[in-house]
């Protein structure tokens, strides 16, 4: 997402000692940062799927408009409707 910054955050204590032990125990010392990172992406899914799509949609060139244009074929679905009802009785 972009370059790391060093921050304070104020947590109950009990609550951060529970959350520095799991990780610890299961992950060591070293990536206590990156799980606290990955909590913080974890509540912001939305908003860093969103930043996502918004990039790669730079990149496509959108028609500036979109006209409707007629068949070349005659098309109804009156029939097909007609006939997929009558087969549910």
């Amino acid at each position: 997402m972009g370059g790391k910054i060093r921050t304070s955050v104020v947590l109950d204590r009990e609550l951060w000692k529970r959350f520095k032990e799991k990780v610890v125990s299961e992950q060591g010392l070293k990536q206590l940062s990156k799980a606290v990172e990955e909590a913080v992406e974890e509540e912001l899914t939305e908003f860093i799927v969103l930043k996502e799509i918004e990039k790669s949609l730079t990149d496509i060139e959108v028609p500036p408009s979109i006209t409707s244009i007629k068949p070349r074929v005659k098309t109804g679905a009156e029939e097909v409707v007609r006939e997929m009802r009558s087969l549910r009785t």
